[in-house]
C-alpha cells in the first residue's frame, strides 16, 4: 500500500506494479495550456487541415511532449516524494496518439540501489521505474525507463539495496521507430511545406542557440499532467526554499527550441537517453545547442534524425548546464 503523501525508498520493492493514476483524455485545451507555457512548434500539433492529409486523423496531434509529459506524470504516484529525476532511457513511442485519445500508465519498480551515506546529508535511494502507457484500446503508446531519487524514512537507515544501474540501457527497441509514423503521408507533408528536409541534411550538422526562453508556469505544467510529486508544488519541499521545475518542462523548451532551428521537423519518435545536469528554477533562461548525430533513411520515404540537445540555464549567479537529451526525430 502506498502511504498518504507518497512511498519512501525503503516501502519499495522490485516489482511493485503501480496503475491507479488516473488516465487522461487528451483535448484541445491541453494542447492550448502545453503550448502556451513550453512552446510546441510541431506542425502537425498545430495545423489540423495538414494533419488530416498527412495522419489520416480527423484532429491534430498530441505534441509528443505534451503525450511524454503526461505519462512520466501518471507514474508520480510512486515519486511523490522524490529528491530529483536523474535520468530517463530507452523512451520509444510506438503510437501517436492524437487530440481525443486517453492515456493509461503503468509503472513497474524495476531496480532500487541505495545511495552512499553521507555525514551531511539525509539517506536516499535510486529507484529505477519501468513506465509503460496505454491508450484507450489497450494499444501500447509508449515503453520507457526513468530513474527516481528518493529519501529513506529513517534518515541514517541502510537497506542493502545496491542493483546495478548500469543495466538500464540506452539500445531503443530494434524495429520500432517506424511504428508512431507507419502509414503517414510524409510525401503530403514534404509537398506541402518549404525549406529542409531529410535528405537536405548530413550527419555532424549543429546549431548554435537560437535565443533563449524564460521557464514560466512551473506550478500550471504539473498539475496539467497530473504530476503530483511535491518538490514541483511545494517550495518547503526540496529544502531550498524553491520549488524544482518539473524535468518535462525543460525537455519540452528543448524540443521547442529544436522546433525553431528545424522547422520542418515532422515529429519526435524516441530518446535514447536524457539526464538532468542540474535543477532549472522559474525564471531561469533556457538555450540549446544541437547537433546532428546520425540521419538514417526510414523504408519508403523520409527518415529519422538523431539529434543530441544540450541545454544551459542562464540566471543570476551565471550559467550552468541543466540537459543533456538524445532523441530522435522525423523529417519528411
Amino acid at each position: 500500500m502506498i502511504p498518504a503523501g507518497g512511498p519512501f525508498f525503503e516501502d519499495l520493492e522490485v516489482g511493485d506494479l503501480i496503475d491507479t493514476a488516473p488516465a487522461l483524455t487528451l483535448t484541445a485545451g491541453h494542447a492550448a495550456v502545453h503550448q502556451a507555457i513550453v512552446g510546441d512548434r510541431l506542425r502537425l500539433a498545430l495545423d489540423a487541415p495538414l494533419a488530416r492529409r498527412v495522419l489520416g486523423s480527423e484532429t491534430p496531434l498530441a505534441h509528443p511532449a505534451l503525450v511524454c509529459d503526461v505519462a512520466i506524470g501518471q507514474s508520480t504516484l510512486v515519486t511523490r516524494r522524490v529528491i530529483a529525476n536523474l535520468f530517463y532511457r530507452g523512451l520509444v513511442l510506438h503510437r501517436a496518439p492524437v487530440i481525443g485519445d486517453t492515456l493509461f500508465t503503468a509503472t513497474e519498480v524495476v531496480a532500487l540501489r541505495q545511495t552512499t551515506l553521507r555525514a551531511n546529508r539525509p539517506a536516499s535511494g535510486l529507484a529505477v521505474l519501468r513506465v509503460r502507457t496505454l491508450d484507450q484500446e489497450q494499444r501500447t503508446v509508449l515503453d520507457f525507463w526513468r530513474c527516481a531519487m528518493l529519501p529513506l524514512r529513517d534518515p541514517a537507515g541502510v537497506t542493502g539495496r545496491a542493483d546495478d544501474l548500469d543495466a538500464i540501457s540506452t539500445e531503443l527497441a530494434r524495429g520500432a521507430l517506424g511504428e508512431a509514423t507507419a502509414g503517414w503521408r510524409l510525401d503530403v507533408f514534404r509537398a506541402a511545406v518549404g525549406g529542409e528536409h531529410f535528405a537536405d541534411l548530413t550527419d555532424g550538422a549543429r546549431w548554435g542557440p537560437d535565443g533563449g526562453d524564460v521557464v514560466s508556469g512551473a506550478p500550471e505544467l504539473a498539475r496539467l499532467t497530473l504530476n503530483v510529486a511535491n518538490v514541483h508544488h511545494d517550495q518547503l519541499a526540496t529544502g531550498s526554499g524553491r520549488r524544482l521545475v518539473y524535468g518535462g518542462h525543460t525537455i519540452g523548451i528543448a524540443a521547442a527550441q529544436a522546433t525553431r532551428v528545424l522547422p520542418n521537423l515532422v515529429t519526435i519518435v524516441a530518446w535514447h537517453a536524457c539526464d538532468h545536469l542540474a535543477a532549472v528554477f522559474e525564471g531561469d533562461t533556457l538555450y540549446s545547442e544541437l547537433e546532428l548525430e546520425r540521419a538514417q533513411p526510414l523504408p519508403g520515404d523520409g527518415g529519422l534524425l538523431h539529434l543530441r540537445s544540450r541545454v544551459r540555464a542562464e540566471r543570476e549567479t551565471g550559467p550552468i548546464d541543466v540537459l543533456d537529451w538524445r532523441f530522435v526525430a522525423v523529417l519528411a
